[in-house]
This record gives structure tokens, C-alpha cells and sequence, in this order.
């Protein structure tokens, strides 16, 4: 003992000496920061390495003074003031010298002078931090050596600056240490035992999770961790989190510990190498994730299960609100930890900071911050009672949003030590319930939706029923934390949750109120989305974080893009329409925005919603005037009858009558001697007028937030660029959706897009030709036969002329031949696109010329995008009535179609097959109403390379090649006598029908196999074919038959069965052999029409057996003599079964989905005594079959019977 107690003492003595020495030479060098600074930065740094070197050339012995020297280059080094040389500035000390200098000082220092290899690593730390360097491979390889040795060697107070030096070795630099890995993270690695959940020491474990959290950062583009060590890390972070006490959560360390996990668990999630699936592994992390989303939140106290299990309903959670222990004793709880701090010898120094600067906190627990009383009091589960019960919800809102705020120095009770300590550990505490919910994000991103969504309950609240349990969820947080960028933080998993829910959300539904003995699913999803709206607006009246605000938006959006309000009652679109009114005139421009964009979703989802029409609906007036702020039960009553709120002038959100120049005007194009202002009338919708001053319109004051920065291309005097586009998208959805609401304003709204398109900004010109394109279509969309709009609400033929004269006189035609402008000229070609046919023929010869050049001419385009809208747009015109019928135009509409059938872009060769499919419907339509006369001024060598274009597109990709077999089984019909007497015209025919016969039984997609079909009875329609003698006849019989009775797709059965009942002749059926044939594959394939595997198919049964019923009867009538066997044994042996289908078929005009034209219940009835006419004329033939005549008349008689009745 006295002889270890010497050694101690000298050891000290030794120290002091050196500390004394190094003193006195830090005071010689007169303060080596104030001296030198940063522009004498790089010179320090090079004589500091030059002397290392020197130390290292002379060879010196391990002496007194040696370790002296070291330790005051070391001290100069870390003492540097680097803060000039952050960012690019820091390229004056390069990284390579850095790095040399590292290796230089570990070849230098020896493991076992401690001492200075603490010192060294604190260097490694400090310059590596300071000046952003990532360390090279060779260089990371000796210094990692160095480290991993220097924790097997060195005592274990110097443990915890060594792993701090590793985790900024392998900060971004995890894929260059695989000759490592296996000794830090592989079995019995040394990080795996110092983050061992045994382990007693808590900064020591802290430093080993945040060394594995940097290993397991990803660099894009580089390999990731092996799987074996990436699943040995995420075990470890996972138990770290499990394995944290609840006495320790007061301390600042197991604060870092923890972060350090949760960014870990995100790293290795983000690298997008690991799968997590339904099973523990996801429940527990999850688990986890939910209990650090809460943590340290003032006024709660979260105890959760272990593991979470998909279940529709909330899971066990224990939760109270009374708990203060960890807020209460959190000053006692930070002395104990302080006092529980390591004293190590020698750690006279700061203290350590992260190894990567984080980014700075927005202040809001910077100093001591009060937690919101009155919403620790707001039950979630409370209710739209809980808002009837006080008039003054709001204005409670309002205090307890103040509360969020920081307190000011002199009315804080923490002025002390203790309180300094208090609002770091709550800054802490903020930091992990952050990270927790970005390892939440990440999950969300990295897991499959449908598995997802099985832990709906867990994380979405479902009830606001008063008295229910409350259920802990995101909107806790956004409703409760008091830190800003954690509940934007929670609001961002929830829109990502939202994000894509439309197919599990339409489940739900709560349309009835029938009172039932359980709840269903439905109800509960449902009651679920009712809560989430009634959360996110007292969450939205609540906020006051501009960011924040924008989170809580967006998460709106999402929702309404997402929810099925058509099953649901209605009432919950008219608050959030209200609400959000206030918001679209923020002075933030990122909140007007995000309500533009949720003012976008509303007009979008599901429409049209008699709901939204109704609001839309409401006057100017109406809509401008009522800006306040109205609580969510208020709002509810808009169906029942729309009532004026009162306005809330306590809101400090200006209202548009104060911001904008009431008299701003802009010049029409044409001078009709009305403004843009004079033309909307009183009586129009709030949000169109609203949406047309945004774009048009010059603001009155220039904001000071970050409009002036954000606002690109305009002048100042307008609104910025993103709110100037994001309400032409609003229009854009107004017109996509309601038409018939804004159609009264389709000139203004033209004048609107035609100056959009006159602007500098290419954004600005791009969402005005998206304006005039949906216009265009809304139009058509009214005159199609199938609107169910009456004849006197539909748009006039003369305003519709009107609105594209003024359009083609404006500044659409400059922008298709806009050629630096590509995409713009890719819009305009849509937008020409969408000119009605009927308004098209009114146009002048010299305007419709002009369009028709132009957009042959930029089918020549460069630009893939621009040939491909232009050669779709002339398939458009090439259906219009006064076109069609044009020799020259069709020829020359073929040739360019047929240019760009040859492109090298799949986009141009798939919208140029759509386009050739249009060309070969003109030629059946003019062939069938012209006749000959067209068919024989049609060019045949253009005929000729149609076919061989459309051959060739047969074998190209599904989405060029279902168009391309459309258009050769109309190309097939077309076909004349005298073309097939030609022999190059007889390959062609050939090649066409081997094509089609591949197609239907190859493996490309349904739509394409179902088109080849309707292909193939397009051709049998051709009386001038050769079919039944043909050598591809059998072929085209026999794939048809094929997939009739066995294809898994009903539609593609549909139409193989209306194909076989298409040839209009015995003697088109072939052989007897192969007249048997199809009659068998239709009698079996209506066996087994109700056989599926797939129960979407279900919904195309009843259309299968109508078409199969039929082309069975057109057999029957077409048979002769050499086929009545076949049928006579087939329905002796199965007609009981037919009976019933054949009966349904002549009684019932149920067709079920996707039938095809079909004849009514009359001439049904009629064919079927045909049939029996048809075959009592063969009752001379010997061996006659009686029965089968006997049969169809029993089927007629039932028939007539069944009519008489009903």
C-alpha cells in the first residue's frame, strides 16, 4: 500500500509540474487567440505540424520534457480560434493537413503515456469538429488502429475521450472501416460491451451509442454496413432505449444516451437496408417511439407496453397527467447528476459537445419556459362538448398558446443555478422527444403502409366521446409540447402517415345511425378522422409558431386529400373551410401557401361534394367578410343553414380588404371596358375572386417576412411566386371539379390565363397554359354525351367560340412556339388540345390552318416532351368532325404519327400508337359512312407502312402496344377486296393476325391482351378476309378459345367471347371440328363464370355470361346439319345448368360491369325465334335432334311467361 501510495504522489507531483510548465509557456506565448486569430490560423497550424514532425525525425526519448512540448503544441492546437475558418473559409488549413497532422501525433504518442493520449484524442475531437474535416482512407485506418488500441490498453478514465475522438473518426465514414468494424460493432465488439445495458457508467456508455450511431450514417452512393453488423447495431440502440431507467430520465447524460439511439435507429432506417415487418421487431420499436415521443413533456408520465401488436383498437397505455415528479425534482435530480459526474485527473477542460454541430435551437427552451396550464386541462377525448361548455375557448386558447412563449429574465423563478439547469435538462428533453420523432418519420418511410396502418389506434386518436379514456397520440404532442419544432416534428409523421391512406381510410364510413350491438371497424375509422379534424383545428387556433403553422396545415391538406367524405356525414369540410380563411392573408408567406394548397385539396377530393359546392357558392360578400375565427361546432351547422359569423377582431390577421388597393385593376387583353374586377360579380364565388386578386392584383404594403426573398421572376409590387402559383393550381381545381360553378366567369378566367402566359416568370406562364388546358377540358367534359347536365345549364357554343378567339389572338400561339421554353410548349399543345370540336369548326380557315400547322410542326421538335404532346394533340383533331373527312389532312396527320412512331422516347411512341389508334378509328368511321370514295383516294402505300408501323409498335413496350393492336384490328377491318388480291398486302395481313395471336396469349399485360381480343373481332368483322379458309384462321379460333375458358382476367374473357361471336357466316367458323371447338370452350367457359380466385373479378360475372349467352345463341343460329350433334349431345348432357342463364339473359337487362353493346329484352326474344326458324328448316335432315328445337322453345315460352307476369 505505502509503496502504491508513493507511486500515486509522484505521479501527481509529475503532473503538476507539467500543468505549471504548461502554464507559464501558454503565458510566453501572450494568448495565442488574441495574438493570432484566424487569419493567423493556417501559420500556427503549420509550425505546430512542422514541430510534431521535427519531434518525430529527432527520435526522442520518452522524457519529462518531451511530454511537455507535446502537451503544449496539443494545448495551442485545441486553444486555436477556428471560428473564422467554418463553411468554405475552412479550406485554408486543407484536410489532407489535418489528417497528416492526426497521424503524425499518434505516431508520436505512446499508449501508455495516458495522459497525453487523452490529450490526443481530444485534439482528434476538437479539429476534426471544428474545421468539418472527414478524415481520408488511409489516414481513418492508422487512426482508428490508434483508437481501438488505445481502449485495450489505455486505463478507463481515458475511455470516454477516446470513444468521443472514434465517433469523430467514423462520422461519415462508416463504409471506409470495414477492417474495423468487426472489432467495434461485430461479436464481443468493444462498443457492444461499453453500450452493454449492464453497464454502470453513463457517459461512457453515451460516447459507445454515439460512436455506433455515426458508424451507421449512410453516405449516398457508398456500400452500407454488413447485415450481420447493421442488425447487431439496431439491437443494440433498441435495448438502450428499453433498458433506460426511470430514475435516470432527469439526467442530462442519459438525455444525450438516448438521442444518440434514436439517431442511430433513424440512420440505419434511412440507409433503407433494413426491413422491418409485422412482428416484435416493429412493435417494439414502435413502442419505444412512442414512449420517447412523450418524453420529459411536462404534466405527463407514460408507462408502455414493451412490444405494440396491430389491433383496430387503442392498446394499453397507462398515462397521468397529475404525475410531476420528473418536472418537480428535476433541480435535486440535475445536482445529483452533476455531483455524479467522473472527475477524471486531468479534465480541465470544456464540456464536450456533440460530435457534429446540431442546428440551433429556436429559442424557446432557451430560457425557463411555463407549461401551458389551460392545455393540460383541454381533454382530447372530450369532445365537441368540451367546446360548448365555454364561450371562450378561444381566448383560452390564446393564453395557453402565451404560455408556450419564454419567459422574460425578470419574471423567471429560475434565475438561479438550479433553474439554469432546469431549462437545459428540459432543452434535452426536447432534443430526445425530437429524434424519437424523426426515427418515426423515417420508420413511417421505411415501412410498408399496409403494415403501417395495423398500428392506426396506437398513434391516431379515435374517440372525442366525453368520458372515454384519453388515448395519447401525434396530436398530444401538437396540441401539448411545448417546444415548436416538436410538434411541427409530430405533425410531419402524421402527414407521412396520411400521405397515401386513401385506400385504408374508405373504409370508413358513418353515414348511418343505426344503433348496433358492436362497433365496426368503419365506425371506429370513421370516429377516428372526425377526431383528427377536430384536433388539427384547435391545434391550428392554437399555434402560433409561423413553421409550426405550416406543418399543422399541411397535415390538412393530407387528410382532405385522403378521407372519404362521400361516407362520411356531412359537416366536416365547412369548419376547416372557414378557419383556414384567416390564414390565407398570413404575413408568413410558407402559412398562405400551405392554405392555398389545403384550400386546393378541399376543391379536389371527391369531386364534386355537394358540401363544398354549397360554400363555394356563398357571394363574395359572404365570404370575405366572415374572416374570423368560428369554433369547430359553429361550423358544423353550414347544411343545416349558413349562417354570418360575427367577426373576431381580436385576431391581429389583416383581412384582404386592407392589404390590397381596392381600386387595382388590370387591362384585358381585349378592351372590353370592364376590369377584371368589374367583371367578377358580387354574387361569385369568395375563393374565385379571392384566387384571381392573388394573381392579378398589386398588393398595398410590402411585407417584411421572407416574401421579398421568395418572390422570383415579378415585380415586388405582386405577390410572391409561390403564392401567385399555387392560386392559379387553386383555380385549376376549381375548374377541374366545379365547373359549373365558375363556368359564368370562363372569359375572365381566360384573360387571367392569357396574361399569366404574357409574364416574365416561366412559372407563372406554365400554370396559366395548366389554367386554359383544364378550362378546354372542363368544356368538352359538359358537351360529352354522358354528363347528365341539362341542355339549358351547359356553356354556350358562342361563348365558347368567343373564349378561344380571344385565347388564339393571345399569347398562345408565341408560347408553342415558345422553343426555350419546352415545357410550356408541352402545356400549350394540351391546352390546343382541348378545343371543343363543335367551337373548333366555328373558327376561321386561317385560324384553323394555323393551329393544324403549328402542330405539325413541332412534331419535328428536339424535345421529347414537346413531339409527344404535339403528335397526341393532332390524334385529338384527327376525330374532329370538319377534319376527319379531310383526305390530306388524315394523310398527313399519318405521317407524322407514323414519324413519331419511330422515336426513341417510349413517352412519344406510346401518346403516337394512342394517336394512330384515333387515325384508324377516322378511317372505320369514314368507311362506314363515306364508302368507297374514301377508301379509294387513301394513298395504299400509306395504308401499307400503317401496317407495318403498327406491327412493329406490336412488339414494343404494354403501353405503345395496346394502342398498337387497336389500331391493326381496325387497320384488318378497313382492308377492301383489292387490296387483298395484292400479294404485298397478303404478308402484311399475315404478319398482322400472327401479331395479335401472340398478344392474346402472351404475358404482356390484361389491357393489352384484352385489346388484342377486341382486335381480333375487329378483323372478323372484314367479310373481305379469309376467315375459315385462312391458314391463321385454327390459330386465331384457338387462342380465342384459350383464354375464353381459362384467363384469370374476366374482361379479357369478355371480349375473346364477344370476338367468337362476331363472323357473320357459317362458313367463317372453319371445319365442323373447329365449330365444335368453339362451341365447347363457350359452354365451358359459362360454367365457370362464376370461378374466380380474385373477388374484384366478381363485379364483370354477370357481363361475362351475357356475352357468352349470346355468342352460344349466335352459334345455334348460324349451325348447320354437320353441327347439330354437338350441340344436341351438349345440351342433352348440361342443359339443365344452361336453362337458367339462357333464361336470365332473355329476362333480365342486368349486364353487370363493362359489358359491351348487347341487344334489349325485344330483339333478344326476337333472335331467339329466329334461331328456332333456323333450325325447324333443317327438320328434313335425317337423324334430326328434335331436342334441341324443343329446348329453345321451352326457353321462349318461359320467356314470354315471365314477361306476361311481370
Amino acid at each position: 500500500m505505502a509503496a502504491e501510495a508513493g507511486l500515486l504522489n509522484a505521479g501527481l507531483s509529475v503532473f503538476e509540474a507539467q500543468s505549471s510548465q504548461l502554464a507559464a509557456a501558454l503565458e510566453e506565448t501572450g494568448g495565442v487567440n488574441e495574438r493570432v486569430g484566424s487569419s493567423g490560423s493556417q501559420s500556427q497550424f503549420s509550425r505546430c505540424y512542422e514541430k510534431l514532425r521535427s519531434l518525430g525525425q529527432a527520435r526522442v526519448s520518452d522524457n519529462e520534457a518531451f511530454r511537455t512540448e507535446v502537451h503544449l503544441l496539443f494545448d495551442q492546437l485545441i486553444s486555436e480560434n477556428y471560428e473564422g475558418l467554418s463553411g468554405s473559409a475552412s479550406r485554408v488549413i486543407e484536410p489532407q493537413d489535418v489528417c497528416m497532422l492526426l497521424v503524425q501525433a499518434c505516431q508520436l504518442v505512446r499508449l501508455n503515456q495516458e495522459h497525453l493520449v487523452s490529450k490526443l484524442c481530444q485534439l482528434i475531437h476538437h479539429l476534426l469538429n471544428r474545421l468539418q474535416v472527414i478524415v481520408d482512407e488511409k489516414s481513418l485506418d492508422s487512426l482508428v488502429s490508434y483508437t481501438v488500441q488505445a481502449l485495450y490498453h489505455c486505463s478507463s478514465w481515458t475511455h470516454e475521450e477516446i470513444l468521443q475522438a472514434l465517433a469523430a473518426l467514423v462520422y461519415n465514414n462508416g463504409f471506409r472501416c470495414h477492417k474495423h468494424v468487426a472489432d467495434l460493432v461485430g461479436k464481443d465488439g468493444i462498443l457492444l460491451r461499453y453500450s452493454d445495458p449492464c453497464q454502470t457508467d453513463m457517459e461512457l456508455c453515451r460516447a459507445a451509442v454515439h460512436c455506433m450511431a455515426n458508424l451507421c450514417l449512410g453516405v449516398p452512393g457508398q456500400p452500407y454496413l454488413e447485415e450481420p453488423y447493421r442488425n447487431s447495431c439496431f439491437k443494440t440502440f433498441l435495448s438502450v432505449l428499453q433498458c433506460a431507467k426511470q430514475g435516470d430520465l432527469c439526467d442530462v447524460t442519459c438525455c444525450g444516451l438516448l438521442q444518440s439511439a434514436l439517431k442511430g435507429i433513424q440512420s440505419i432506417l434511412n440507409g433503407g437496408k433494413i426491413k422491418l415487418t409485422q412482428d416484435e421487431e416493429l412493435g417494439s420499436l414502435l413502442a419505444m417511439l412512442k414512449k420517447y415521443m412523450f418524453f420529459g413533456l411536462p404534466g405527463l408520465s407514460l408507462e408502455m407496453p414493451a412490444i405494440l401488436y396491430p389491433t383496430p383498437l387503442p392498446q394499453y397505455e397507462r398515462s397521468s397527467s397529475a404525475k410531476q415528479e420528473p418536472t418537480a425534482d428535476v433541480s435535486s435530480s440535475a445536482r445529483e447528476s452533476g455531483s455524479k459526474k467522473r472527475k477524471s485527473r486531468g479534465k480541465n477542460r470544456k464540456e464536450v459537445t456533440d460530435t457534429r454541430p446540431e442546428e440551433e435551437d429556436d429559442g424557446e427552451e432557451s430560457g425557463t419556459l411555463k407549461m401551458r396550464t389551460g392545455l393540460d386541462k383541454l381533454k382530447l377525448t372530450g369532445g365537441d362538448a368540451v367546446i360548448r361548455k365555454r364561450v371562450s375557448t378561444l381566448q383560452g386558447l390564446s393564453l395557453q398558446s402565451s404560455c408556450r412563449r419564454v419567459t422574460s429574465s425578470s419574471d423567471s423563478e429560475f434565475s438561479d443555478p438550479e433553474g439554469g439547469l432546469q431549462s437545459k435538462l428540459r432543452l434535452y428533453q426536447a432534443k430526445v422527444r425530437q429524434s424519437a420523432l424523426h426515427c418515426f418519420l423515417s420508420t413511417v418511410k421505411c415501412v410498408e403502409k399496409k403494415v403501417l396502418y395495423g398500428y392506426w389506434s396506437c398513434f391516431v386518436p379515435d374517440s372525442s366521446a366525453v368520458g372515454s379514456p384519453q388515448s395519447l397520440s401525434l396530436l398530444t404532442i401538437a396540441l401539448k409540447d411545448p417546444s415548436p419544432k416538436t410538434r411541427a416534428s409530430a405533425l410531419q409523421v402524421l402527414s407521412a402517415i396520411l400521405e397515401g391512406s386513401k385506400q385504408f381510410l374508405s373504409v370508413a364510413e358513418d353515414t348511418s345511425d343505426h344503433k348496433k350491438a358492436f362497433t365496426p371497424f368503419s365506425a371506429t375509422l370513421a370516429s377516428s378522422i372526425r377526431e383528427l379534424h377536430r384536433c388539427l383545428l384547435l391545434a391550428l387556433v392554437a399555434e402560433s409558431s409561423s413553421q409550426t403553422l405550416t406543418q399543422i396545415i399541411k397535415c390538412l391538406a393530407n387528410l382532405a386529400l385522403n378521407a372519404p367524405y362521400a361516407r362520411l356525414k356531412p359537416g366536416l369540410l365547412s369548419p376547416l373551410w372557414r378557419q383556414i380563411k384567416p390564414y390565407i392573408r398570413h404575413r408568413d408567406v410558407n402559412v398562405r401557401v400551405s392554405s392555398l394548397t389545403l384550400l386546393g385539396a378541399l376543391v379536389s377530393t371527391h369531386a364534386p361534394l355537394s358540401e363544398i359546392e354549397i360554400l363555394l357558392r356563398q357571394p363574395c360578400t359572404a365570404g370575405m367578410n366572415n374572416s374570423g375565427i368560428a369554433t369547430p361546432q359553429e361550423a358544423r351547422n353550414t347544411l343545416e343553414g349558413y349562417r354570418k359569423h360575427p367577426v373576431n377582431h381580436s385576431t391581429d390577421l389583416q383581412t384582404a380588404e386592407t392589404w390590397r388597393k381596392p381600386n387595382a385593376t388590370y387591362e384585358s387583353p381585349h378592351d372590353t371596358g370592364e376590369s377584371l374586377g368589374e367583371n367578377v360579380s358580387q354574387d361569385s364565388s369568395w375563393l374565385l375572386r379571392f384566387c384571381i386578386s392573388l394573381v392579378m392584383l398589386p398588393r398595398e404594403e410590402i411585407y417584411s417576412d421572407s416574401d421579398t426573398n421568395s418572390a422570383g421572376g415579378g415585380s415586388s409590387t405582386y405577390e410572391p411566386s409561390p403564392v401567385r402559383l399555387e392560386a392559379l393550381q387553386v383555380l385549376a381545381h376549381l375548374v377541374r371539379g366545379y365547373f359549373r360553378v365558375i363556368q359564368a366567369h370562363l372569359l375572365e378566367l381566360g384573360e387571367v390565363a392569357s396574361k399569366c402566359m404574357k409574364e416574365t416568370d416561366a412559372s407563372i406562364q406554365l400554370h396559366g397554359a395548366k389554367l386554359l388546358e383544364e378550362l378546354g377540358s372542363g368544356i368538352i367534359q359538359q358537351y360529352k354525351s354522358d354528363s347528365n347536365i341539362p341542355e339549358g345549364k351547359i356553356i354556350s357554343v358562342e361563348e365558347v367560340l368567343t373564349f378561344w378567339l380571344r385565347v388564339l389572338s393571345g399569347p398562345l400561339v408565341a408560347a408553342l412556339q415558345n422553343s426555350q421554353h419546352p415545357t410550356l410548349q408541352t402545356t400549350a399543345c394540351d391546352a390546343v388540345s382541348s378545343i371543343l370540336p363543335e367551337a373548333f369548326s366555328r373558327l376561321s380557315d386561317k385560324m384553323q390552318i394555323l393551329c393544324i400547322t403549328v402542330l405539325l410542326g413541332l412534331n419535328h421538335s428536339d424535345n421529347p416532351l414537346v413531339k409527344a404532346a404535339s403528335v397526341r394533340a393532332l390524334g385529338v383533331y384527327v376525330l374532329f368532325p370538319n377534319l376527319r373527312q379531310d383526305v390530306l389532312f388524315v394523310a398527313d396527320t399519318a405521317n407524322a404519327i407514323l414519324m413519331s412512331l419511330e422515336d426513341r422516347s417510349p413517352n412519344v411512341r406510346a401518346k403516337a400508337a394512342w394517336s394512330l389508334g384515333n387515325l384508324t378509328d377516322t378511317l372505320i368511321f369514314n368507311m362506314e359512312t363515306i364508302g368507297a370514295c374514301f377508301q379509294e383516294d387513301f394513298s395504299d402505300l400509306l395504308l401499307l407502312k400503317m401496317f407495318k408501323s403498327a406491327t412493329r409498335a406490336s412488339n414494343d413496350k404494354d403501353r405503345v402496344k395496346s394502342n398498337a393492336v387497336r389500331a391493326l384490328g381496325n387497320l384488318l377491318h378497313f382492308l377492301q377486296p383489292h387490296h387483298i388480291a395484292k400479294p404485298h398486302f397478303l404478308t402484311v395481313v399475315e404478319d398482322s393476325f400472327q401479331v395479335l395471336i401472340q398478344t392474346v396469349q402472351g404475358d404482356a399485360t390484361m389491357k393489352v391482351r384484352w385489346n388484342a381480343c377486341y382486335a381480333l373481332g375487329n378483323a372478323f368483322r372484314n367479310t373481305a378476309l379469309p376467315l375459315g379458309t385462312a391458314s391463321w384462321t385454327s390459330e386465331a379460333f384457338g387462342v380465342l378459345t384459350s383464354v375464353v375458358k381459362s384467363c384469370k382476367n374476366f374482361k379479357v374473357r369478355i371480349k375473346s367471347a364477344m370476338a367468337l361471336s362476331i363472323p357473320s357466316s357459317r362458313e367463317r367458323y372453319g371445319t365442323k371440328e373447329q365449330f365444335a371447338d368453339v362451341w365447347g370452350a363457350l359452354v365451358q367457359a359459362l360454367e365457370k363464370s362464376e370461378d374466380t380466385e380474385d373477388f374484384l373479378e366478381y363485379k364483370y360475372c354477370a357481363s361475362l355470361r351475357t356475352q357468352l349467352c349470346q355468342a352460344l345463341l349466335h352459334l345455334i343460329g348460324l349451325a348447320d346439319e354437320k353441327d347439330l350433334d354437338c350441340i344436341s349431345k351438349t345440351l342433352a348432357e348440361k342443359g339443365k345448368a344452361l336453362r337458367a342463364y339462357f333464361l336470365h339473359y332473355h329476362i333480365s337487362t342486368a349486364e353487370g360491369s363493362d359489358v359491351p353493346p348487347c341487344l334489349g329484352l325485344q330483339e333478344r326474344a326476337q333472335e331467339l325465334e329466329k334461331i328456332i326458324v333456323h333450325l325447324r328448316s333443317m327438320e328434313q335432315v335425317p337423324k334430326f335432334p328434335k331436342a334441341v328445337v324443343t329446348y329453345l322453345e321451352n326457353i321462349c315460352q318461359s320467356c314470354s311467361g315471365s314477361a306476361l307476369t311481370s
